[in-house]
């Protein structure tokens, strides 16, 4: 059951499906709370745009300290998963946040906001290198190569036209990739370590935009990103188009000593 406050609707409940907070354990109580509040929004009980009750009313209901409700919650609005409306109060995010700083996965970003990631498949070839791809990914001309062409999506929202290439040696087959393919090079032990990424503003094409449910030259992002292996060799070099209208990406900056 839910109700609507100055127009937006706050789920009231939400305490009764929060496990209950420890104040023996060893985990501090926003830390248990965080954990809470992030498997809520992960399993769908709060999803995009719903509010969570106040922060007042919220400490009331779990009889810990208010301090201990706005710690948990500035971490998960700095991870981009919840986000503050001044006057309206605490909304989980419907709008993405990627850090550019972690090397994740499309799928994992989705699920770690609790949407539901899949993939409608443009193409899948075998192939070799074309020149740009020798070059980026070092390898020598003639090289075998997979290519996957998808769009993405996050339950039913398209998020980004994906075009990516791996070495083919490092996936059994074509078919090996069903929703993922960092889970599909992980089972292989070709999961990339890093990578350099790329970030470009772009205007949608019209063929992009239809395929995104925009308009054509709406605000895009290019992501090119190259995945290294341990050992230093690429494996991966991908080409993404996300809509720039529902996708951020962030990155914590640090002074050097």
């Amino acid at each position: 059951m839910v109700c609507t406050i100055q127009g937006e609707k706050v789920l009231p409940t939400l305490t009764q499906v929060l496990p209950p907070l420890d104040d023996t354990s060893a985990q501090p109580l926003y830390q248990q709370l965080q954990r809470a509040l992030r498997g809520a929004i992960e399993s769908g009980v709060i999803g995009p745009d719903d509010a969570l009750p106040p922060e007042r009313d919220l400490a009331e209901m779990l009889k810990v300290s208010r301090i201990t409700v706005r710690k948990a919650i500035d971490e998960l609005v700095e991870d981009g998963l919840l986000i503050r409306k001044q006057g309206s109060g605490t909304f989980v995010s419907n709008r993405v946040e990627k850090n550019f700083a972690k090397l994740t996965s499309f799928s994992e970003d989705m699920r770690a906001r609790g949407r539901e990631p899949r993939s409608v498949w443009m193409n899948r070839a075998a192939g070799t290198v074309t020149p740009e791809e020798s070059l980026t990914l070092r390898s020598s001309p003639g090289t075998p190569v997979f290519r996957f062409h998808r769009i993405r999506y996050a339950d039913d929202a398209p998020m980004a036209i994906e075009y990516a290439t791996v070495i083919a040696t490092s996936l059994p087959s074509l078919e090996s990739v069903e929703s993922s393919l960092y889970e599909a090079l992980e089972t292989t032990g070709n999961r990339p370590v890093r990578a350099l990424q790329r970030l470009r503003a772009v205007l949608l094409t019209a063929e992009q935009a239809k395929l995104l449910k925009a308009q054509e030259r709406d605000a895009g992002l290019l992501v090119a990103r190259v995945g290294y292996l341990k050992d230093g060799r690429a494996v991966e070099f991908s080409q993404s188009f996300y809509r720039g209208d529902i996708y951020d990406f962030v990155a914590e900056l640090n002074t050097s000593s």
